[in-house]
């Protein structure tokens, strides 16, 4: 179900159009006109003529034409029949306003209700409970609240919270909208639906995603996106909702949600925000696209920082080290360029600060950013400049000579110019709009400036998005309550063991004792080992104290036998090597492989690689070079061929979650010292 015509629509109908001031259907109303709607509007009311001067109708099927969209503004309890009358008139979709549906318990039912009637008639339906659609690019404002035109352009935002978008629409900081969705219960469409109609839509470049729950449709959303060039920024909040798989493994809390969803997004060339304020801020940075004079690419992959200020020099490559933005280092050339440029005080480096000698010179501005911006290793020049609100003339003219300097320098460069206030309320919106119109993309917060500048040196890759997409949707299976896999029946770790040696992975020899003479024959034939509870329901056995290590002699096997009583399993104790673990879950937005390092310490070092699956030796081995104790991993080839062949057991096997941990790695062997494996889709090719 694609709800264009309600994202585009050409008419639109208000049903529940009130002369009530303050009412919905009364604000509805006064907003599309404010916008100045082109198309035909009619108001659908019982009773009266008209609201605002637009003519009213009884009923929907007395409409004269068939509306791309209707603005639904009645109580909840009317809406399920609304809803039916809307379907049998062919209407292209509505937007319910209303609440006291499935956010409380009570209008479950009513939500149940409403569902089912828009999936008979094929009826894409926005809410309810939300504040609406609004078409910036087409004024057609389906807004329940009070709405102040906007200046149009490339950004759309779909919003899983009514005051994310709210906010957006009010705030001052040269952010042209596109379109708005407040997604409200999604009883109908999700976040994932809004998404791959907007790459549809003519205009889109960037779309900023803020999610609160699971999406199963976002990864083929997320790769038809990318194939439209449309880039994306996302803020996902609220806590996880794989509880249950958390407490039954390490995987859940090293790779919860929010882990999985952001290797998605980043596999989709998108950002990752960790605020609205960044979410808006990295979508209008992503929706650049140097059309006011021609379409560069970022040739780099490094930020160049250039300021007039020592310390913002300083607090900028700190922010830098921090989120890991690069910021290379200038090549001989540039150096050598620059040192005709600089004055005698300032360093040709990056961060580069000319000093503040330079400020208000236009041109020695311009062509020390030039110079420096044209080095190979550079894709985004970010340029701090803060501007205040309120200056004298002279001030003023200082001030401009200043930033003249850097959107000179942009209009000359091939890579994009990004400009950040180092504080937010120095980025004055005059300033943001007149930058916006060179093509300079004007972002508030040194920090803000150097996750967008980062975020736009991101090549996506079409191809291996729509690889997980296609992944996900052939292997995993969908839940109706909530659209994901989840971990079913648990093996014993030596059934769970038995399949990992099968698909070529090594594992410790050992059996299961049913009695104190079959430990001891084991004892016998092993040399030291370890004593393991055998049970499908114990699966933290460390901490349970279901496992005694370096069990070498018959006293020591009586005390544990007396600890963990048979039937118990015996395995030969494993040499000490790097603990790494290594598992496979199908249970979240897409399948993923993660691999951490720690072992037993896993939740501690918190030092994880998450990769959307499929996976090959060369993507599992790149990834774990960006761990940050890659250094210990004594052979990655290694331990990338034994993830790839987890992976593929967990796919051929049909198990949900796979956690082997830990794997000890020695040389060039690797060993599965202990597994969690749970069952729950069917087995696969």
């Amino acid at each position: 179900m694609r709800p264009a015509r309600l994202l585009a629509p050409r008419s639109v109908a208000v049903v529940g159009a009130s002369t009530r001031p303050g009412s919905y259907g009364n604000q509805a109303v006064a907003n599309l006109l404010t916008a100045g709607f082109p198309g035909p509007v009619y108001g659908v009311h019982p009773t009266a003529r008209e609201v605002h001067g637009v003519s009213c109708v009884p009923t929907i099927g007395d409409l004269p034409i068939a509306p791309d969209a209707l603005v639904i503004a009645t109580p909840a309890a009317t809406v399920p029949d609304l809803l039916r009358q809307a379907g049998e008139r062919g209407c292209g979709g509505a937007v319910v306003l209303a609440a006291g549906f499935a956010e409380v318990r009570e209008g479950r039912a009513l939500q149940e209700d409403l569902r089912r009637i828009a999936l008979t008639h094929d009826l894409p339906v926005c809410g309810p409970n939300g504040n609406g659609v609004v078409s910036v690019v087409g004024r057609a404002p389906m807004w329940g609240d009070a709405y102040a035109p906007k200046r149009p352009g490339p950004v759309a935002l779909v919003s899983q919270s009514g005051n994310v978008a709210v906010n957006a629409l009010l705030s001052r900081r040269a952010l042209r909208l596109h379109t708005v969705v407040s997604c409200g219960n999604q009883a109908v469409l999700n976040a994932s639906d809004y998404l791959a109609a907007l790459a549809g839509l003519g205009g889109v470049r960037s779309v900023a995603l803020y999610l609160e729950t699971e999406d199963a449709g976002l990864p083929a959303a997320l790769a038809l996106a990318a194939e439209q060039d449309i880039r994306v920024a996302v803020l996902k909040a609220g806590s996880s909702e794989r509880g249950a798989a958390a407490a039954s493994a390490h995987t859940g809390a090293v790779a919860g949600d929010h882990r999985v969803l952001r290797a998605l997004v980043e596999e989709a060339g998108g950002a990752w925000a960790r605020n609205p304020h960044e979410l808006l801020e990295l979508a209008k940075a992503l929706s650049w696209d140097g059309s006011v004079r021609r379409r560069p690419r970022p040739r780099g992959t490094g930020v160049l920082v250039v300021t007039c200020s020592g310390g913002d020099a300083a607090v900028a490559a700190d922010e830098a080290a921090r989120l890991r933005v690069p910021l290379p280092a200038l090549g001989a050339v540039t150096v050598d360029r620059l040192k005709g440029l600089l004055p005698g005080t300032a360093t040709a480096a990056n961060p580069l600060d000319y000093t503040a000698v330079v400020f208000g010179e236009t041109r020695r501005t311009a062509d020390i950013i030039t110079t420096a911006g044209h080095d190979p290793a550079v894709g985004v020049v970010l340029a701090c400049y803060d501007r205040p609100e309120e200056m004298d003339a002279a001030q003023t003219e200082a001030w401009d000579a200043a930033l003249g300097g850097i959107t000179d320098a942009a209009a000359d460069l091939d890579v994009p110019v990004v400009v950040a206030a180092t504080l937010p309320e120095l980025m004055p919106e005059a300033t943001a709009e007149h930058l916006t119109d060179l093509g300079v993309v004007p972002v508030a917060g040194l920090t803000e400036g150097l996750v967008c500048a980062h975020a736009m040196t991101a090549r996506p890759d079409q191809g291996r998005l729509r690889e997980i997409a296609d992944w996900q949707a052939a292997h995993l299976v969908h839940r109706s309550d909530q659209g994901l896999s989840h971990p079913g029946p648990w093996l014993r770790e030596v059934e769970g063991k038995a399949r990992l040696k099968a698909h070529g992975v090594a594992v410790p020899r050992g059996a299961v004792a049913a009695d104190p003479e079959e430990a001891m024959a084991l004892l016998k034939e092993l040399g030291t080992v370890v004593v393991k509870v055998d049970s499908a329901d114990v699966r933290h056995k460390a901490a349970e104290g279901g496992v005694i290590l370096g069990v070498s002699t018959e006293e020591d096997l009586g005390r544990a036998l007396r600890q963990v009583p048979p039937p118990v399993l015996i395995e030969e104790m494993v040499p000490q090597g790097v603990e790494v673990m290594i598992s496979v879950s199908y249970d979240a937005v897409t399948p993923v492989l993660v691999i951490a390092l720690g072992g037993a310490w896993v939740e501690v070092f918190d030092d994880a690689a998450v990769i959307p699956l499929p996976v090959t030796p060369e993507r599992v081995a790149k990834a774990v070079h960006h761990l940050r104790a890659a250094r210990l991993v004594p052979d990655v080839r290694t331990l990338a061929r034994t993830a790839v062949a987890i992976a593929d057991m967990t796919r051929r096997e049909g198990f949900v979650l796979v956690e082997v941990n830990p794997v000890i790695l020695r040389g060039r062997t690797a060993t599965a010292v202990d597994a969690v494996i749970s069952r729950g889709r069917p087995a696969g090719p």
